[in-house]
């Protein structure tokens, strides 16, 4: 063997991807990393609010402070403010004689209202958990083989040609096999392709996709309706009047009908209020985003692995309407690119693809091996001009 077959041999033995077999791919991403990021603010947002509106109530003591008669004593004036803050109604004298109420319920479900609202926020995610992590995790440990394989079969191809080259004594005949096999497609592996062609015909994944993110669309929706109705009618009462002359002090004479107390939570409710409203405008752009991705192709990600025989949908323009399982699929293995080895081996050859001077007889990662490993992607011409002056 000479010293350039020698080193053709090594070159292609190194391009050889590594066989992953036993446990494979645990830290395959499930979660496209801007819907992570929506599901940690959209689900973590109020549990930290929730918690601040907690810490403040246990720092703090009583949330209200009712200012009693003076007569009243120590016990008679803790009485009055667990009374009013159970009842939480302000009375305003609307005629004389005549007082409308206004509940200020809202202050006491603060902390409730935001557990109800992070477990809502967590639904699309168990929805996505549920519906269409186990069918996308099996296409995407199927794709990602099937890539590194194609990728592999191409390296040992080229390693076959090089020995079957080496081994004739006429190279006549072996250019002649070589345009045949070129001719019927044998280089071609054309199992992924068809698949991923199918996936554009499903829309499993990508309804449930849309799904996912409409719900947090209208949740956060319901999310503003809520805050807007409820929390804007009492964001800047701080006193309010209680009528204390109930249960044991009705009878009492001496009692006034209305006392005035203070909500001394209010700046933590308005704090929760305006933090939760600036968190979820800042969301919609992001979770409108995600929804825009679908409308496009990752052409580049496609582009890249064209190089690979029988993986030309670009080339012979099948992709269609981007609404679809192949779309979502290709963002996620975008996300995964990590797990894709053959990624940055292809991502190079490309890359010399565009610098080389042949460029008319590069098609596939076979035709720019088989260069690499000193035969020419196509016959000779000395070989092609000898053929034609035998038979003038």
């Amino acid at each position: 063997m000479s010293l350039a077959n020698a080193a053709a041999e090594y070159m292609l033995s190194d391009a050889l991807l590594p066989d992953r077999r036993g446990p494979r791919l645990k830290g395959l991403r499930l979660e496209l990393p801007l819907d992570r990021m929506v599901k940690f603010v959209a689900v973590g947002s109020p549990l930290l609010l929730m918690s601040l509106a907690f810490a403040q109530e246990f720092s703090s003591g009583s949330p209200i402070s009712c200012f009693s008669p003076n007569n009243f004593s120590v016990r008679q004036a803790a009485y009055v403010d667990s009374s009013c803050w159970d009842s939480l109604v302000h009375h305003e004298q609307d005629e004389p004689g005549q007082y409308k109420m206004k509940s200020l319920w809202p202050h006491k479900a603060l902390p409730y209202a935001l557990l109800a609202l992070a477990m809502v926020m967590y639904l699309p995610v168990l929805l996505w958990q549920y519906a269409a992590v186990p069918a996308l995790s099996s296409d995407l440990l199927f794709i990602i083989s099937e890539l590194d394989k194609s990728y592999n079969r191409s390296i040992r191809l080229v390693q076959h040609m090089l020995k079957i080259r080496q081994k004739s004594s006429d190279p006549h005949v072996f250019w002649d096999e070589l345009e045949k096999a070129r001719k019927e497609r044998y280089f071609e592996f054309p199992l992924l392709e068809r698949y991923l062609a199918c996936k554009q015909r499903s829309h499993s994944l990508v309804a449930t996709y849309l799904l996912r993110n409409s719900l947090l669309l209208l949740f956060t929706s319901a999310t503003y309706l809520y805050l807007g109705h409820f929390h804007l009618d009492v964001f800047f009462q701080e006193e309010f009047s209680c009528a204390i002359k109930t249960k044991l002090l009705r009878d009492e004479t001496h009692v006034p009908d209305l006392i005035t107390c203070r909500l001394t939570t209010l700046s933590v409710f308005q704090i929760v209020s305006l933090s939760s409203v600036v968190i979820y405008t800042l969301l919609v752009p992001v979770i409108v985003y995600n929804l825009t991705r679908l409308c496009r192709w990752d052409k580049r990600l496609l582009s890249i692995y064209e190089m690979l025989p029988a993986f030309d949908l670009l080339s012979r323009k099948m992709l269609g309407c981007p609404i679809n399982d192949l779309n979502v699929i290709l963002l996620f293995l975008r996300a995964n690119i990590s797990e894709l080895i053959s990624f940055s081996w292809l991502s190079v050859l490309c890359v010399l693809k565009d610098t080389t001077s042949q460029k008319h007889n590069i098609d596939t990662v076979v035709d720019f091996m088989t260069l690499l490993a000193g035969l020419e992607p196509s016959k000779p011409k000395h070989l092609t001009h000898r053929v034609c002056d035998e038979h003038p």
